[in-house]
């Protein structure tokens, strides 16, 4: 073989192959067969530029040259045009992939290879940085893990913003013969799919976070609990645990530590409310997701009435850069309270949607313009839903704020999960605030009255204040339940409804046919 073999990248992640990226892979290795071309393809995750998908790329001296939202029809005059061979003057190239300005502008430290390496490759993980972390940690002993993770700044990404290390520290200093380490995976609010990019882009940071995890608190047995609607994730990472068994980085003795840690995935049964950390132990449990009192706290009696550590997918997988490169390393990113990067996910009315890893610090206008290029369907950007269904509408005079964890909760809004949904002047801020109470009154638990009660007479006031029923006193109604729903919750399902209710009553009177006179306060 004379020849070198050009590797061309097809990802296989769930939004590329929704775009038809199994038709453009099946199709290259055809043609390539067809004009006795050497290629080996390989199936990487997403780079996040999802606007892109799919996202085909190849790999030369210079690095590698993106083609972007290539079509299985396109394939053929790729190859005429010389694609493999890194020529870029096909209509679909984008060259250099890095140097693209979505990307170049970025700060990935937790997507530090997605969309670079083959997912289910331990080798390419290992190559790229991958268990750097873990094998520092065996060194320290769990208190330092912990320490250092406290120190790091890293807080909860699955949007409550909790220390993790202290959540951590607390679970480390309970005695119990049994501990367990949880990854919430129930990804459910829209807009957001963070979660399901690392699952089914870089599996192994996942399960490299969760072992640190584990080691640092003296858990020996893991679960992941994903939603259902995401297989290729649960595919992906049962593939990704049992290569990690396979080398050792799973089981009863972790790279000959002594360290003890099982791991594996729980399917969800498509319910909002199991991605609150109790409902989705119940769940585990083989019980409905019902949200359960506090205390006792999980880190105390969680899982089985054990003690246990409960983090989302992003914060889990944002560890083991911090025990490779230190808490410093990551904390020098971000601002105030907020350290390190937030996986922003951007959709909705959106010309470039993806995810987007930056320190904390960009504001809403950046990542609207800079990033996102503005509506999708050309009219002015009218208001904009931060941090999931149960976020506040944030309109134009807020998207100067820095995206922080302090700043947004001045504003009476949240970041969240990091999901941003982008609404042009054509959105009816009435029927949003309706959606918000309705998706309330669908997705309770039911345990208890303010949110099973009130977002279903939430849904009937609207729906007067629409129709002109006594609408000022409606409005005082309306304002009176989300301060009862707000503050008589057990949890942020009926204690958050609120915030995109009042939002849209405040910014956008005009959208519930009132002028305002009345302006209360959310």
């Amino acid at each position: 073989m004379g020849t070198m073999t050009t590797r061309i990248f097809v990802p296989r992640d769930s939004t590329a192959l929704a775009l038809g990226a199994d038709e453009v892979a099946a199709a290259i290795a055809e043609e390539a067969a067809r004009r006795q071309l050497d290629i080996d393809i390989v199936r990487n995750g997403t780079r996040g530029l999802l606007w892109l998908e799919p996202l085909v790329e190849v790999e030369t001296a210079a690095g590698r040259i993106g083609f972007g939202e290539v079509a299985e029809e396109d394939v053929g005059a790729l190859f005429d045009a010389g694609f493999h061979l890194g020529e870029t003057n096909h209509h679909a190239s984008l060259g250099l992939v890095e140097e693209i300005p979505y990307l170049k502008q970025q700060q990935r430290l937790t997507f530090a290879r997605t969309g670079i390496t083959d997912p289910l490759s331990l080798a390419d993980y290992e190559a790229h940085g991958g268990y750097e972390g873990l094998r520092r940690a065996l060194t320290m002993d769990a208190g330092t893990i912990v320490d250092t993770v406290i120190e790091s700044g890293l807080r909860g990404r699955g949007g409550a913003a909790f220390p993790t290390g202290i959540k951590w520290k607390t679970v480390s200093n309970v005695q119990a013969q049994q501990k367990y380490v949880v990854c919430n995976a129930d990804e459910g609010d829209s807009g957001t799919f963070a979660d399901r990019i690392v699952m089914e882009g870089d599996p192994f940071v996942l399960i490299e976070g969760m072992t640190i995890a584990a080691i640092a608190v003296g858990a020996s047995k893991g679960y992941i609990y994903v939603r259902s609607e995401y297989p290729h994730a649960i595919a992906t990472l049962n593939l990704a645990i049992a290569s990690a068994y396979e080398k050792g980085y799973l089981g009863a003795d972790i790279l000959g530590s002594g360290k003890h840690f099982d791991l594996e995935v729980r399917k969800g049964g498509g319910a909002y409310i199991c991605g609150e950390e109790t409902a989705l132990l119940e769940s585990i449990e083989g019980k409905r997701g019902v949200v359960r009192a506090k205390p006792p706290l999980p880190a105390i009696e969680g899982l089985f009435g054990q003690p246990t550590v409960i983090n989302n997918v992003i914060s889990l997988a944002s560890v083991p850069v911090i025990l490779a490169k230190g808490a410093a390393f990551y904390k020098d990113f971000g601002m105030g309270r907020s350290r390190g990067t937030l996986a922003i996910q951007l959709a909705g009315n959106i010309k470039h949607g993806g995810l987007i890893e930056i320190a904390f610090g960009v504001t809403l206008r950046e990542i609207l313009y800079d990033f996102g290029g503005g509506s999708a369907s050309g009219r002015p950007i009218k208001a904009v839903q931060v941090g999931g269904p149960l976020g506040a509408y944030l309109p134009e005079s807020e998207w100067d704020t820095p995206l922080d964890y302090e700043a947004y909760a001045a504003l009476w809004a949240v970041l969240g999960h990091g999901g941003i949904v982008v609404h042009d002047d054509s959105a009816d801020m009435a029927k949003l605030a309706r959606y918000a109470m309705e998706f309330c009154a669908i997705e309770s638990c039911g345990k208890c009255t303010p949110c099973r009660i009130g977002s279903t007479r939430g849904v009937e006031t609207i729906d007067k204040i629409v129709a002109n029923q006594d609408r000022a006193q409606q409005i005082v109604l309306l304002r009176d339940l989300c301060d009862l729903m707000f503050s008589g919750s057990l949890c942020a399902m009926g204690g958050m409804t609120p915030y995109p209710v009042l939002s849209a009553l405040n910014h956008f009177p005009q959208d519930f046919g009132h002028v305002p006179d009345d302006e209360g306060t959310a």
